[in-house]
């Protein structure tokens, strides 16, 4: 059997979910993995609603069509709204605690709340929140290997240097957060 992962982030156009996708997917093929990554967006791209799913395996991926995930990263509201109901049983989901104030009231599945804008605020730069949120989920899974991950971030941002430190102390809050659970 082969061991498949499937995780959704999920919220508004411009929080940056596609970003934290790719850079699981790119990073999992990396490290020779089989990878799926799935962008889905809503009739708006900034502010209108955005998902992505990335499927990751060590064997051929069957399917990419993935309607009950195993995990969600939910960034807002609408997305805890879709996608909390929608995880399988035993599932884990992401929740930004930062701008959701609620819980998907489901008690067979772990949910973790990553307080990502609050984080990125903390670390100087908003619009890390959606590394900090990968990040935990990265630490939680363990999908892929953390410096790998590092190491990805390192490659893509190389035109964008300054922000280089701010992403690397939010993947390191994030995955602090994510250890919490381990799942």
């Amino acid at each position: 059997m082969a061991d498949q992962k499937e995780v959704v982030f999920a919220g508004f156009g411009g929080q940056g979910v596609m970003t934290a996708g790719q850079l699981l997917a790119y990073t999992a093929m990396e490290e020779g993995k089989q990878v799926i990554w799935i962008p889905s967006y809503g009739p708006e791209m900034r502010g209108g609603t955005a998902n992505c799913t990335v499927v990751v395996s060590d064997e051929r991926i069957g399917s990419p069509i993935i309607n009950n995930p195993q995990s969600a990263c939910v960034f807002n509201r609408p997305s805890l709204d879709r996608f909390g109901a929608a995880l399988k049983k035993n599932g884990l989901l992401l929740i930004n605690s930062s701008l959701i104030d609620v819980t998907s009231g489901r008690n067979d599945i772990t949910e973790l709340l990553v307080p990502a804008n609050d984080v990125a605020m903390k670390i100087g730069n908003a619009r890390v929140a959606n590394i900090v949120m990968l990040a935990a989920y990265v630490g939680a899974t363990e999908i892929v290997n953390f410096d790998s991950l590092k190491k990805m971030l390192t490659q893509k941002m190389a035109k964008k240097k300054d922000l280089l430190e701010t992403n690397h102390t939010a993947l390191e809050e994030g995955r602090k957060i994510g250890q919490t659970v381990r799942v």
